[in-house]
């Protein structure tokens, strides 16, 4: 029950952040809206602790930085070899996946896509097959900085990477 409270708690900070107009039509459809994706979430059984919205806490912010600031880097480096194509050599490669919980691995598959340069193709249980541009690309997805990081955000540093 404590889930379905988090996230339909989050969901009305969410939709009173983002809506910016505060009139009693608004307010009676944004509840409306809470209660039936709140109804659709616990219909579908995706509510529950390895789905808590307050699992990562402040961990989750701390990560979104940490990860626009990979965003930014990579942007640059792909932009270099836009100006240098002979520094592109495309590449395949597969690295472990050492999350445990789906949330994370699925985490860890958005972010090496959103990162430029290197694309997820397919993620199982335990590897993660990806795309990279060139070289620098592979070796800082080989290197593992971005799972490591996962494994902080879900607090299983002991046991992760």
């Amino acid at each position: 029950m404590r889930y379905v409270i988090s996230l339909a708690f989050l969901l009305v900070a969410l939709w009173l952040a983002l809506s910016g107009v505060y009139k009693p039509l608004l307010f009676v459809l944004g509840g409306a809206s809470v209660a039936l994706v709140v109804w659709l979430s616990v219909r579908m059984d995706v509510v529950g602790i390895e789905h808590n919205p307050v699992l990562f806490s402040w961990r989750l912010v701390a990560y979104w930085f940490w990860l626009f600031g990979q965003l930014v880097k990579s942007n640059l480096h792909v932009s270099r070899l836009v100006f240098q194509p002979s520094l592109v050599k495309p590449r395949l490669l597969t690295v472990p996946v050492p999350h445990q919980a789906a949330v994370s691995k699925v985490t860890y598959g958005n972010s090496v896509t959103l990162t430029p340069g290197t694309v997820t193709l397919k993620l199982t249980d335990d590897t993660l097959e990806a795309h990279a541009l060139d070289e620098a690309s592979a070796r800082d997805l080989e290197a593992g900085h971005m799972a490591r990081k996962i494994c902080w955000l879900e607090r299983q540093q002991e046991d992760c990477c």
